[in-house]
């Protein structure tokens, strides 16, 4: 009877034990999750932007995992750095600058995006909300949700409008997208100015919109970043009760904090408005800086886009900067503590599963934003406001929990190191169209954050967007941050330097001053050998603009300002806009 007992418990043992090691060959690969935010600069808990922020979830995250401190976007707009992380090429690789279709690029459309190779090494790929910014839902197995900006203020008229607490010139200068901040609440009495109908919430995308009903909080509609955080909450409870199932690679793309900034009142009571506390900004910062001189027309700072945005919001409070800065800052901090809550359900979600010490969690975002640094609210600048970006990793069993990494590293990274931590083969091109992954993986950062030896390259690139018909990869513009440095190349020459290590608000431009001509010199070589140098301009089609530019600078020779022999688009505006005010005279 004693030898029968003891039998017993052995084979059950044994039982339990090839139990676990089938269950482990079935679920050798790791699962993945990749939450992108939109627009979401270093408002995160741990990373020091802003004193006031509250992300505990997001910090959870980070303290489970190794957290990126210098992790910079390769374009500060939203098309060009999705089309770029999720296809692991740089803007100079694939010639995606601006926002084209993505997949209208040939090296684009023949070389993998991260989701697809996942997807074809065994994976089943599911993603919901904005991950790429167009046209990427074909590259998943399943999707959940379109992108979706919403919500929308809506008086009747032929669009959606601001939120209705918004004052001009704010409201009419950048509408429902730029234009727009405030809280989530009933609606009812508020009648519109313009159309004198009510105004109601709505929601969707450009192609579909539908009314998003507010009676209450306990009483409305969910909001779009609301729905992806219950979609994404959904399939990981799905996935935790088979545990021996395909592994799965998931996308989370949430929209906050994006404008508009509308988000539940009960956010913004979060970030008492008298108790916000401003950014240090230095008066006449921008006066040593030369974004403007690409991209405003004539050399005139306050067409810049950024400038433009921080002159009009300032200008709708009466000129009172304080107030200004202080209600757009309340509405960002808000967005962001709304999209921290779903991030926190995502977690809840895994850490309270099977799924946990076999997923591998990743938060980051496409770009940063300007805050009002060097009179300049927007992305899209080559500073560290608009390039850094939040890039934590959670790898269990790899990475180190609250580790931290200070190294300058790239959203590019981000494509290769995912295959590596979960073996999939490197290869990502279609054919000999595409190209391989531009950028290094970060496991070695993971496993040791200060002493791995990671074999990147010692400055993090950003390329900045400016329209055009064609993108010559040698004449755009570029920044490299290194450890201690920031260098900028604009695409007329002129340059900033900054010693990031002594100076971090990036406030003195040092490319100005004779004694670092020789520093200076060293960051533009080592710029230019990171570009590929200038290619032949590919013949535009008969019905491009650039065609009918040519045409109209062979009737009007004159219009080009500056005699060198070409027609750009700000001359050809200027001229344009003067011969038109003539006929209208006559």
């Amino acid at each position: 009877m004693l030898s029968i007992r003891f039998k017993l418990p052995v084979v059950a043992s044994i039982v339990v034990c090839l139990s676990v090691v089938f269950q482990t060959l079935a679920t050798d690969k790791p699962n993945v999750i990749l939450i992108v935010c939109d627009d979401l600069n270093d408002y995160v808990e741990s990373f020091g932007g802003h004193p006031q922020v509250k992300t505990p979830n997001m910090k959870r995250l980070a303290e489970g995992g190794v957290s990126f401190k210098q992790a910079h976007c390769t374009v500060p707009v939203c098309n060009p750095s999705r089309a770029s992380f999720l296809t692991g090429l740089y803007p100079h690789t694939s010639g995606c600058y601006g926002f084209e279709h993505w997949d209208s690029y040939e090296v684009l459309k023949n070389s993998r995006t991260l989701m697809d190779h996942f997807r074809k090494n065994g994976y089943h790929s599911l993603g919901t909300g904005k991950l790429m910014h167009n046209r990427g839902e074909k590259e998943w197995s399943e999707f959940g949700n379109p992108s979706d900006y919403g919500p929308f203020a809506y008086d009747g008229g032929e669009a959606n409008v601001a939120h209705p607490d918004i004052k001009p010139p704010f409201r009419d200068d950048f509408g429902a997208i730029d234009g727009s901040f405030g809280p989530l609440f009933k609606l009812s009495g508020r009648v519109s100015e313009k159309t004198g109908k009510p105004f109601i919430w709505r929601t969707g995308n450009w192609k579909k919109q539908r009314e998003l009903r507010y009676e209450s909080e306990d009483d409305r509609d969910p909001t779009a970043d609301e729905l992806n955080g219950q979609w994404a909450v959904e399939q990981l409870q799905k996935f935790a009760s088979k545990p021996n199932g395909k592994p799965f690679f998931m996308g989370v793309g949430f929209i906050r904090p994006h404008t508009p900034l509308i988000v539940p009142q009960k956010y913004f009571d979060r970030f008492p408005l008298e108790t916000i506390q401003l950014p240090l900004i230095k008066e006449g910062d921008a006066e040593d800086t030369f974004k403007h001189t690409v991209t405003s027309k004539e050399d005139d700072r306050s067409g810049d886009r950024g400038t433009k945005i921080y002159d009009s919001l300032i200008a709708s409070f009466g000129g009172d900067r304080e107030l200004a800065l202080k209600k757009f800052i309340q509405a960002y901090l808000a967005s962001v503590a709304s999209v921290d809550d779903q991030i926190g359900f995502i977690l809840d979600a895994v850490d309270h599963s099977p799924l946990k010490d076999n997923t591998i969690i990743i938060l980051t975002s496409d770009h940063g934003w300007g805050m009002g640094e060097k009179d300049y609210l927007y992305k899209n600048s080559l500073w560290q406001e608009s390039t850094r970006v939040p890039l934590v990793v959670r790898a269990p069993g790899i990475s180190k929990a609250g580790g931290s990494s200070d190294l300058p590293v790239s959203l590019i990274d981000l494509y290769p190191t995912l295959i590596e931590l979960c073996g999939l083969p490197s290869d990502t091109v279609k054919n000999d169209k595409g190209r391989p992954l531009d950028g290094h993986s970060l496991k070695p950062l993971l496993v040791d954050p200060v002493n791995g030896e990671w074999d990147g390259p010692a400055a993090a690139l950003t390329a900045l967007y400016k329209w055009a018909n064609d993108y010559d990869p040698a004449k755009q513009s570029y920044a490299l941050r290194f450890k201690d440095w920031r260098y900028i190349r604009y695409e007329n020459g002129k340059e900033e330097l900054y010693h990031t290590a002594q100076d971090p608000k990036e406030w003195t431009n040092l490319a100005l001053n004779p004694e670092y001509a020789t520093q200076l010199a060293s960051f533009r070589e080592k710029l230019l050998a990171r570009i590929p140098e200038s290619k032949p301009r590919p013949k535009p089609a008969k019905n491009s603009g650039e065609v009918w530019k040519d045409t109209y600078f062979k009737k009007h020779p004159d219009a080009d300002a500056n005699q060198d022999g070409k027609l750009s688009w700000p001359e050809y505006n200027v001229h344009k806009k003067a011969l038109d005010a003539k006929k209208a005279q006559k």
